[in-house]
């Protein structure tokens, strides 16, 4: 059954915010319970990979489960080629929600850990080559999301954009952020997770670009139109992808 716009929305929201709750209170958690930086990324990586899974196999069937504005915007420009994608009036309805969802479930992570609920960070991430790492993490996820479609294994998406996460948490130099609504979200919170708000707009000018990038490797690779024939998808069929974000 075809969800509402309605639901949808709700699903994006809901999704995005339990997403960053569990970035951010994972990464809370660490620092409280090690001092080694080492274990602290190694504990916050593994709660993301867990909790993104299960977002995706929860939530995609519902609104595709992006989490993630540079999704939903790869899955409408895609769809419009392919006439079977995200209406302009979807993405605009999805973008604020995830933002939102990702504001909230930053301050949500706070809450739950008794610290002060809205802090703005004060983690400096403006450097260059960090913005490689997010152009780079953003592109992978794009090309690996759309090219489940292509190929027909968006069945796969809980299991395959979870362990690409989990893997650019350590091959990046970023963490891989590579999602403009969480990064976002990521500056309410003064703790392991966030990002200091004059570094928010250079992350999304590289996720962006990463987007166009990862956009291209489709092309490149599988080239401009989907493959005839029936689709095995587990999102909601007028949605492109099943599958997000990242954190």
């Amino acid at each position: 059954m075809t969800a509402s716009l309605g639901r949808r929305v709700a699903a994006e929201a809901v999704g995005t915010a339990a997403l960053v709750a569990v970035v951010v209170g994972s990464g809370i958690q660490a620092t409280e319970l090690s001092r080694d930086v080492g274990v602290q990324l190694l504990a916050n990586s593994l709660a993301t990979v867990f909790g993104l899974g299960v977002l995706i196999a929860l939530l995609g069937p519902v609104s595709g489960a992006h989490f993630n504005p540079a999704v939903t915007l790869a899955a409408w420009l895609t769809g419009r080629r392919n006439g079977d994608g995200l209406t302009a009036r979807e993405v605009a309805a999805y973008i604020p929600a995830q933002i939102a969802g990702a504001v909230t479930g930053a301050i949500l992570a706070d809450a739950m850990f008794a610290r002060r609920w809205v802090k703005w960070s004060t983690h400096d991430r403006f450097a260059g080559h960090l913005w490689l790492g997010e152009v780079v993490a953003t592109a992978g996820l794009i090309l690996l999301v759309l090219g489940l479609t292509r190929t027909r294994r968006d069945h796969l998406a809980p299991v395959a954009v979870a362990s690409f996460i989990g893997a650019a948490y350590w091959f990046t130099s970023s963490t891989s952020f590579a999602n403009p609504a969480v990064t976002v979200g990521r500056a309410f919170t003064d703790s392991f997770a966030g990002i200091a708000p004059a570094s928010v707009a250079p992350f999304v000018a590289a996720q962006l670009v990463g987007a166009a990038v990862g956009l291209g490797l489709l092309l490149a690779i599988f080239g401009p139109t989907a493959p005839a024939g029936p689709r095995v998808t587990a999102s909601h069929p007028d949605t492109a992808l099943t599958s997000p974000s990242t954190r």
